[in-house]
């Protein structure tokens, strides 16, 4: 297959060119033959990956049986995100185990119009109770390394995000050991700036959902926040629904850490759905418009895709290559795999999206075949 003429968002930003695709992967297009698509006037973008998302079309990844993950897959792929490692929540040792054997059979044997699952976001439990947020607070836990050396090895080390709060007990122990396996993300935490630099210290090179889940920045003790910015090594999470955040707030983040957003759905069950009551990791939650929140009141994740979180972010004014690389090449870094995905340049898969220049979503390919 070639792609020619269009407006190619390579490593560098936009070029405008061409690309060929050979067996599943990105080549120059002098060497590529057969499908010849003209894509004059589109954009053509590497396939967008949400490292951090619980769920949509009805299912919650710490609950669903394997079809139900599927679905899920199916759904991403529609809304070109192309690649995902889906988030579990706080729940029992044995729904974690079901739902990362689950995701592990995904990850060996994905279906045609299926999304890859190229890992797993571990969200929970090892976090604050004053900031747990949306988690259940029954199955909070102390960290403990052996539960998760269990869970890595269970579904072969598919775990590539492993989230905790580096106030508990044994969390910086935690985070040693666990990040030379995986990246160790800071969340649901009351943790303060100094003790912030600690756990990047210790090897914590992540934040989950910035600004969610943690305190804010005061003058006088600027946070969680103001910790990851000052090291280079640390990216940040953000979710762009524009209610978890506020537009100015996203701006401002943008600004400051360039280059080092990772944006996230953060989606539940109830994305793709109507208004309703949904599952969230055995608590529930209500739909109303675009905002979801507990029995108490409490707001818990987004309904948007990362497509659509993408598109907000281009509307509020961050510049295009900005919000592409937060949605693409940069979680591919958080998950160790920007060798083999997150940009359109040869020799990685050809997993790409094509948008017309409005931002619509035209067409999607996971590996050179088109799923849309």
């Amino acid at each position: 297959m070639i792609l020619k003429n269009g407006t190619i968002f390579t490593e560098d930003g936009f070029q405008e060119g061409s690309i060929g695709v050979v067996e599943g992967t990105f080549v120059n297009a002098g060497s590529a033959e057969g499908e010849v698509l003209d894509v004059t006037g589109k954009y053509v973008l590497p396939g967008l990956i949400d490292v951090h998302g619980h769920g949509n079309s009805g299912y919650d990844f710490s609950t669903c049986d394997e079809n139900g993950l599927r679905t899920m897959a199916t759904y991403l792929a529609e809304n070109g995100i192309t690649s995902f490692a889906p988030a579990s929540m706080t729940v029992s040792y044995d729904s974690l185990k079901k739902a990362y054997g689950n995701a592990l059979a995904l990850h060996k044997n994905r279906k045609e119009k299926e999304a890859k699952v190229v890992g797993i976001n571990m969200e929970g439990p090892f976090f604050s109770y004053g900031k747990r947020g949306a988690q259940n607070p029954e199955y909070l836990k102390l960290p403990d390394f052996e539960v998760f050396q269990d869970l890595y090895d269970s579904c072969e080390g598919l775990i590539k995000i492993a989230d905790v709060a580096p106030e508990l007990e044994g969390a910086m122990d935690f985070i040693k050991k666990a990040s030379e396996l995986c990246t160790v993300s800071v969340a649901h935490t009351e943790a303060g700036y100094d003790l912030a630099l600690e756990a990047f210290a210790a090897g914590a090179t992540h934040v989950t959902h910035l600004f969610n889940g943690m305190n804010g920045i005061h003058h006088r003790n600027p946070g969680v926040q103001l910790a990851a910015l000052e090291k280079e090594q640390v990216f940040a999470e953000l979710i762009c629904d524009g209610i978890h955040i506020h537009p100015a707030v996203i701006r401002m983040v943008f600004q400051l850490f360039a280059g080092r957003v990772v944006m996230i759905s953060d989606a539940l069950s109830c994305c793709g759905m109507e208004d309703g009551e949904y599952d969230l990791g055995e608590l529930r939650v209500t739909l109303r418009g675009l905002t979801a929140t507990l029995d108490d009141g409490t707001l818990a994740g987004s309904v948007t895709n990362l497509f659509g979180m993408m598109k907000n972010v281009i509307s509020y004014g961050i510049p295009a290559e900005e919000a592409i690389r937060s949605c693409t090449i940069n979680p591919a870094k958080q998950l160790k795999m920007e060798s083999e995905i997150g940009s359109i340049k040869e020799g990685k898969r050809a997993d790409f999206i094509i948008c017309d220049k409005d931002w619509n979503l035209e067409a999607v390919y996971i590996e050179g075949q088109k799923v849309r």
